[in-house]
């Protein structure tokens, strides 16, 4: 008796599990508009991810690390892995958001501790925002970045073969351009270091920034620091759409129908160039929700949960 209880109790687990799995990997729920998304949230019926928490004792942090010095400014860097790591693990390299003119390097906090978490090595960037310098620096700074962690790979039990990048937004655009733009890149006996990666998250990143909504435009032409008439061949070069090839690493993209921001006309865009070219291509596009749409807690589950058996397979733990 006492055995058919413990095999009962068993299945009873197992099949909790499957449940729990079958819920983060289905889309949640979305909104039929905006309004009706600041109403929930505003209700506390919208649960958000926490942004601030104090980091997880079984976490290593590296807070700080300066990556690259330009005419005295400091970009730095921070890095994450647990303590108990062996060995070599991938590296995910986060980048954050803002407009090309804000943000925080500390923004994906909640990923960065989750990934390193799971056993991977976890970084996150600074770049110089449109306020001091204008495309292609901010480009220029996450290659150096990516360069700099594969060089220092040894430091930081950092797999410098499999590397993938993730961003949102302004992150999301410089995750793609440098992913695309470095896709064919091989490493040399000269320069043995270059920033190719092998795999890219974007969540909800403009592919396009030749054709960008009216209300946008002054964003765009801050970030350039030209407008479209002046420098039209500035902005197809500071656009990701426009660089992919069949090299190009496997992407998976998430995008909300309700972004105000970035259309996701533009991940459709997207998705299909990639899709043409024969480059793996994981598209998901969820309804009724807006942009930084994995700031809910059920989108960010759902996101994770896709991006984990994206991990497994293009940039596999030993």
């Amino acid at each position: 008796m006492k055995k058919q209880v413990l095999i009962f109790i068993g299945l009873m687990a197992f099949l909790s599990g499957c449940k729990s799995e079958q819920h983060v990997s289905i889309p949640p729920k979305g909104y039929s508009s905006n309004a009706m998304l600041k109403m929930a949230y505003a209700a506390g019926t919208l649960k958000i991810v926490e942004t601030e928490f104090p980091i997880p004792e079984t976490i290593k942090e590296y807070k700080d690390v300066t990556y690259k010095t330009l005419d005295s400014i400091a970009l730095k860097l921070d890095i994450y892995h647990t303590k108990s790591l062996k060995g070599k693990a991938p590296l995910i390299v986060f980048i954050h958001g803002g407009s090309w003119k804000k943000g925080n390097k500390d923004d994906y906090l909640i990923y960065l501790t989750s990934y390193a978490e799971k056993g991977y090595i976890t970084a996150t960037i600074q770049y110089r925002l449109a306020g001091v310098a204008k495309f292609p620096a901010q480009l220029l700074d996450v290659q150096d970045a990516v360069v700099w962690l594969k060089q220092n790979a040894d430091t930081f039990h950092i797999d410098p073969g499999k590397v993938a990048l993730v961003g949102g937004s302004a992150g999301g655009h410089l995750a793609m351009m440098n992913a695309f733009t470095n896709s064919s890149k091989t490493a040399s006996d000269k320069d043995p270091f270059t920033p190719k990666v092998q795999a890219l998250v974007n969540f909800y990143g403009p592919c396009d920034l030749i054709d960008v909504a009216e209300k946008d435009k002054p964003t765009v032409e801050y970030f350039i620091g030209k407008s479209e008439q002046e420098a039209p061949e500035l902005y197809k070069a500071a656009s990701p759409l426009y660089f992919i090839t069949k090299m190009a690493p496997p992407t998976i993209t998430f995008h909300g129908t309700l972004d105000e921001l970035v259309p996701y006309e533009q991940s459709d865009r997207l998705h299909e160039k990639l899709e043409e070219l024969g480059v793996p291509s994981y598209y998901h596009k969820l309804e009724g929700w807006p942009h930084t749409l994995d700031a809910s807690v059920k989108v960010n589950a759902y996101a994770q949960y896709h991006m984990d058996r994206f991990f497994e397979k293009h940039i596999p733990k030993n």
